[in-house]
Parts: structure tokens; sequence; C-alpha cells
């Protein structure tokens, strides 16, 4: 015959703050792994304008790739979210200049280095206005909007150009409204 030691019966109390303690430390680890993702992975970022229409609309949310560039070199037609070179605020554009190049916007096409850029992704409207030439240094791009005649882009800007190092990331993908997912050109 054995005898059972008398268990005592857990405070009602103390099994509640167990337990709400167990969920806070669960919350508190939540919110320090989307934070540290948000701040140093991936860049969330709502477009407030139609400037890249039709790639991406008005509110679309687009999450950017902080690390694209850490191995390989931007490429021509990279969707990149950036510090914009005159405000606080971070802008998406498509890359169309690289480093060495000149770019020059005639008679309503993309030349560069004098070669029109073939561009069949995007509207068949024609650019108003002759713009450039624009000789991209080193360590910086060009970038156009997709609504070429709505886009506040390299066309328009006292320094027309994007230092790589103001380049914040690559947008992978846009997941509010739809998903589509930005492939990468084979440049």
């Amino acid at each position: 015959m054995s005898v059972e030691e008398p268990t005592e019966k857990p405070n009602k109390k103390e099994t509640i703050i167990k337990e709400l303690w167990s969920w806070a430390k669960a919350i508190i680890f939540a919110i320090i792994i989307a934070t540290t993702i948000n701040n140093f992975v991936i860049v969330n970022a709502t477009v407030p304008s139609g400037s890249m229409e039709p790639s991406i609309q008005i509110n679309d949310r687009v999450v950017a790739f902080r690390f694209s560039y850490l191995f390989s070199d931007p490429r021509r037609f990279d969707i990149i979210v950036f510090n914009a070179p005159h405000s606080q605020v971070l802008y998406i554009k498509r890359i169309i200049g690289l480093p060495g190049e000149t770019i020059r916007i005639h008679a309503g096409f993309v030349y560069v280095n004098g070669v029109r850029l073939v561009e069949d992704t995007f509207p068949d409207e024609l650019i108003i206005g002759d713009f450039g030439p624009f000789y991209v240094g080193e360590e910086q791009f060009f970038v156009l909007g997709d609504h070429r005649n709505n886009s506040s882009d390299s066309r328009s800007w006292a320094n027309p150009f994007v230092s790589r190092s103001d380049i914040v990331g690559r947008a992978v993908f846009k997941y509010f409204r739809n998903f589509e997912i930005f492939e990468r050109s084979p440049q």
C-alpha cells in the first residue's frame, strides 16, 4: 500500500498571473520580432500617388527587401523604395538609367546612350516634353514613375539622381487590393 502525499492546489490567483505573464511574454516577443524585421529587413510602404500606375495603384501596400543590393547591383527596371532627394519622404520609382549611362527623353520616348529604350510593359502614352541629356554618375541612378506624365521623378528634381546610399530596398511584391510579385529584369 502506498500513501500519496497531499498535493497543494495551486492558488487560482497565481495561476491567472502566470498565464497572463506567459501571454505578455509572447506578445512582447512578437512585437520585438516584427519591429526588427520591419526596421532592418523589409520596408512596408503605402503608395500615395498614381505615379507608378498601372504597376502600383494609389494606396497599394508594397513590401521592399532592404538587403536586395547587398550582393548584387540595382538593375534597369527594378522598382525601388528610396529616400527622396528633396524631402524626408520615401519614394517608389523604377530604375531607368544606370551608372555611366546618358539618358535623354525626346519625342515621347526614353533613350539610353542614344538607343531607344524598349518598355513593352508600360502604357502606350508618349512622354510629354523633352528632357536631358542626363549623365548618370557612379553610384547613382535615374528613375521614372511608370505613369510618366504624372510623376515627380528624376526629370523634375534639382538633383536628378538617386544615390545608391539613398536606396532603402527593392520592391518585391504588393499585397493590398491584390497580390503581385515584381519580377526582376534579366538585364
